[in-house]
């Protein structure tokens, strides 16, 4: 080879493995590459084409007249009645893979393309896409009139505006027979009703998973399997239906990505119900690694007790002593049992709302403390120096405590004093504690038999209940009260009386 006079170019992406022509539109749902877009003859090798409608709706064409077709082009293709418009998003050999793949039932039912669609087309074809939200709404509205146990989840009208399609979710088998008649009065086209699972409806309106990537049944998957929760079980998940579930609502299809892989692993491991039996003790099952191929056992059945992890091989060995009658010193092999090696997370203490909290307002346990607070912003506005405020702070504290300490031993005698003399009510005036708070007028004393005042109660009388205060510590008062006689010094106003007329 003469690379001296060889021309050189400038590669366009499909000398490195990735071509252009192959990649098409990332917006659309099932989008799929064509590696073989850059190899010579490829479209000319067959004359099926796919052609992609709204949303997951695909179909496979005839190109008779042989019209030059690239990934991304919009063709009118027929239909019934009428015409359709799409768009091509695969041309060449991998479309007899992909008709294999969507279980056509014969060949015959593939329809041709008529033309590369014209501006009348698909100005047409826009037109109608846009009223399909209102003929959504309006038909949900009709379906609950008719008391129908039916979801309309979406509608699609063909690109002549001839035809709709009705797609609609329910559990048992609805007669729409009335409803069909009742749209075709409304809208005026010709009506068409598929039935679809959960799982086509959230590939129809697309979404992302838990995993951060685009849902598989909107991207490549058309064919759905049944996800039991025995493939939770295999691969040791948590059975919590919240982490279960998908956006449809129903159990992840990734559930039976990895089942098989499990299942083989775990035919290596040993039973869960088999004991491992040494001369320290016995050991019993805690948890399995399946992929690693790791078993961890605990000395009690319940608890996670002097956990021990051994791999499963060493555990089958230990099996096979036992059966034996033999026992070994310890489950490993050496002196030191195995670690799990775990990766350190230095965030694993933190909260995600530690930031969110407000801070909270720490209660002042004393009066002296806020005058504290007082006195430092008053220094703080002041700039001096916080040591000399400390300083002052903590004089005046010890200053406030003596004062407090001397003003209630002065107090004690006084009110001793007090306690030995009887209580005489001054009108007009409150009597005023030490504390300069106002205090309630006292009561009366009633008189005795005699006309004398009775003397203050006394200590014992003062831890008396409640009730024996009022009743006067006799059950007379309490006596008079139930029969409702008034309570006022009757008897001394009859003996002045009487001292008056005998003088």
């Amino acid at each position: 080879m003469d690379f001296k006079n060889m021309k050189f170019t400038v590669g366009d992406g499909c000398s490195r493995g990735l071509c252009r022509r192959g990649c098409g539109r990332q917006d659309r749902q099932l989008n799929t590459y064509d590696w073989l877009a850059d190899v010579p003859g490829n479209a000319e090798s067959t004359d099926l084409v796919e052609v992609q409608f709204k949303n997951t709706r695909k179909g496979y064409y005839h190109n008779v007249n042989a019209l030059d077709l690239k990934k991304g082009d919009v063709v009118a293709v027929e239909a019934s009645p009428g015409h359709d418009i799409g768009v091509v998003t695969l041309t060449g050999k991998l479309v007899k893979l992909q008709v294999k793949k969507a279980n056509l039932k014969s060949m015959d039912d593939i329809k041709r393309i008529y033309r590369i669609a014209k501006p009348v087309d698909i100005d047409k074809w826009r037109e109608a896409k846009s009223r399909e939200h209102g003929t959504m709404i309006q038909s949900r509205q009709i379906a609950k009139d008719l008391n129908l146990q039916m979801k309309i989840g979406d509608v699609e009208y063909q690109g002549d505006g001839n035809k709709a399609i009705f797609y609609y979710i329910a559990d048992e088998r609805v007669d729409f027979r009335q409803l069909i008649k009742v749209l075709a009065e409304t809208f005026h086209v010709r009506i068409e009703m598929k039935q679809i699972g959960a799982r086509q409806e959230a590939g129809r309106i697309g979404g992302t998973g838990p995993c951060g990537r685009e849902l598989c049944c909107a991207t490549w998957m058309k064919n759905f399997v049944s996800v039991s929760t025995g493939a939770a079980r295999y691969q040791d998940i948590s059975l919590n239906p919240q982490k279960l579930a998908g956006m449809c609502a129903k159990l992840k299809c990734c559930l039976n990505y990895e089942v098989d892989s499990y299942i083989e692993a775990g035919r290596k491991l040993p039973s869960r119900e088999v004991v491992l039996q040494t001369i320290d003790g016995d050991h019993f099952l805690f948890k399995t690694d399946i992929l690693a191929g790791l078993v961890t056992y605990s000395t009690d059945k319940r608890l996670a007790a002097n956990l021990v992890t051994i791999t499963a091989q060493r555990a089958l060995e230990i099996v096979e002593m036992n059966r034996r009658g033999e026992k070994p010193d310890s489950l490993s092999d050496s002196d030191e049992p195995m670690t799990e090696n775990h990766q350190v997370d230095l965030l694993a203490g933190e909260s995600l709302t530690r930031f969110d909290k407000a801070k909270k307002k720490k209660k002042q346990k004393s009066r002296g403390n806020k005058a504290d607070n007082k006195e430092a912003k008053a220094a703080n506005a002041n700039n001096q120096q916080p040591a000399n405020n400390q300083q002052a702070s903590a004089e005046n504290r010890k200053q406030r405590r003596a004062e407090g300490k001397q003003q209630r031993q002065e107090d004690k005698p006084q009110q001793q004093r007090q306690d030995g003399k009887p209580q005489q009510r001054q009108e007009g005036k409150q009597q005023q504690r030490p504390d300069n708070k106002p205090q309630r007028d006292a009561k009366p004393q009633r008189p005795d038999a005699n006309g004398d005042q009775q003397k203050p109660q006394d200590d014992r009388q003062r831890q008396r209940g409640p009730k024996q205060q009022r009743n006067g510590g006799n059950g007379n008062g309490g006596q008079r009260r139930r029969q409702g006689k008034p309570n006022t010094p009757q008897q001394p106003k009859q003996e002045k009386a009487n001292d008056g007329g005998n003088q």
